[in-house]
């Protein structure tokens, strides 16, 4: 597993291990599954192997206002780092080089996208007008 990525973990790890203590796999919200969380991941430092795992959240102002909170409290928090995750501006580049050129595909009649984004587009223009 290569160092300093996020990670999303299986069904079966949470099968493997079920814990009420876990952040669920799925959240459910009106019945639909989603949101399956992301973590970072680091090596063991005695047995290579096994990898610890830290949760990695979107939620910025939820985590923002607990913090305080346990800072407050406990004048400290060190389970909570709120930090932008920054990807490598070769690896954004890449990823944003192959968005472009299946975005050309899909305008020119190709089935290489699920959902109409250009319908999605043109109402979202329509709102911001």
């Amino acid at each position: 597993m290569p160092q300093a990525q996020l990670y999303f973990l299986s069904n079966e790890y949470y099968q493997d291990f079920p814990d009420d203590g876990l952040m669920k796999n799925k959240d459910t919200i009106d019945g639909v599954p989603h949101s399956r969380p992301c973590f970072f991941a680091f090596r063991d430092a005695r047995v290579s192997g096994i990898y610890w795992i830290v949760p990695i959240s979107s939620k910025y102002e939820k985590y923002k206002r607990i913090e305080q909170f346990k800072i407050k409290k406990y004048g400290r928090c060190n389970t909570i780092h709120r930090q932008p995750i920054r990807i490598d501006g070769r690896v954004a580049a890449d990823v944003e080089k192959n968005a472009r050129n299946v975005l050309a595909l899909a305008k020119r009649g190709a089935k290489v996208i699920f959902p109409d984004v250009f319908k999605i587009f043109r109402d979202l223009e329509k709102q911001l007008q």
